[in-house]
């Protein structure tokens, strides 16, 4: 399960959380209609719309305006009109991915209806794609009406950046933020590019280049599907469950061995955590397709403890509880409304 706190461990800077939960919440009820619920898809959504909000601390365009923003005002190939009267700031970049032009707004309402949903005319009121349910859902709209999971299947992140930027414009951050956010989705901390390498039989640098990057995502491609919440899971048994490694000692550790006998897996149940236990661990982690890291996490808890096998990644260890859902603060729409019946000059 993808949880806020998750966000704020794969982020960078400080996460906007209300900006951030409006994209998890049409994660959860849209993501797996549209595919956007596998982890290595998430792993490629997730650090673009990062990077295009700073961590969804901007969910509408700066403007200058800038040179580059004065030329939109008749960006054609946008939809907006030949004549300099308003529309590139009118039509400016709007939620997580930056909806920007006439064009890409009549599309998203479009699309929405088309989704059985009811938008408010966003050619007619832009800035309500920044009300809920329509901020969340734009990033989805225009990551599944450019095919983007295609790209996300195969890995290629360079391309998923051509069709999102254009170009390759902060494609050196972009490339930073899917290293961390899949780090977490497998279910290390965003800085265990050491750890994971270790794992994955890789040469250990710290760096993540292209043999890193494919071996991430060949990990994230055997798990299964996620889902998403903006609100904590409940505790269960596994997350009560301390981290287990070598050195561990105790009759925690003569549970943990008991299951493993259990599983079918050969080991010695004599409450000490060495080499043979860790042998142990590691093959039952791979028969269950966990990474296998050798260390009994909350994944590999609650994988002995159910009745079958998961493949839920294991959860990083500084987790923390996330704050339940809230709505936008409230007098936004208000404000925003009181935008729209502006004057256009």
């Amino acid at each position: 399960m993808i949880t806020l706190d998750q966000i704020r461990a794969m982020s960078i800077g400080s996460v906007n959380e209300s900006n951030a939960r409006s994209v998890m919440v049409a994660l959860e009820q849209s993501g797996a209609k549209l595919g956007v619920d596998r982890p290595h898809r998430l792993a490629q959504y997730l650090p673009q719309i990062m990077h295009e909000s700073a961590d969804f601390k901007y969910d509408r365009e700066i403007w200058g305006p800038t040179a580059a923003q004065k030329r939109y005002d008749t960006r054609t190939d946008l939809g907006n009109t030949a004549a300099a009267d308003g529309d590139g700031r009118f039509y400016a970049g709007r939620t997580a991915m930056q909806i920007t032009g006439k064009s890409n707004y009549r599309q998203f309402r479009d699309w929405c209806q088309e989704q059985g949903l009811n938008p408010p005319d966003f050619v007619e009121f832009p800035e309500l794609v920044n009300i809920d349910p329509w901020e969340g859902l734009g990033p989805l709209w225009y990551w599944s009406t450019r095919d983007l999971n295609a790209y996300a299947d195969k890995g290629d992140v360079e391309m998923i950046t051509r069709r999102i930027n254009g170009g390759l414009n902060g494609y050196s951050d972009r490339l930073a933020r899917l290293v961390r956010c899949s780090l977490v989705l497998i279910g290390y901390r965003a800085t265990d590019i050491r750890e994971f390498q270790e794992a994955a039989g890789l040469k250990v640098d710290g760096i993540a280049g292209p043999a890193t990057r494919a071996a991430l995502h060949a990990a994230l491609r055997k798990l299964p599907a996620e889902s998403v919440s903006a609100s904590p899971p409940p505790p269960t048994v596994a997350t009560s469950r301390p981290i287990l490694k070598i050195g561990a000692k105790g009759d925690v550790v003569v549970e943990m061995q008991q299951a493993l006998r259990s599983a079918g897996i050969t080991v010695t149940v004599d409450g000490d955590f060495g080499d043979k236990t860790r042998l142990a661990v590691l093959n039952f982690q791979r028969q269950v397709g966990l990474i296998a890291d050798g260390k009994v996490g909350p994944a590999t808890w609650h994988a002995l403890l159910s009745p079958a096998p998961t493949t839920t990644p294991e959860t990083p260890v500084d987790s923390r509880l996330d704050n339940p859902v809230s709505s936008k603060e409230p007098g936004l729409l208000e404000a925003l409304l009181g935008l729209i019946f502006r004057s256009r000059t």
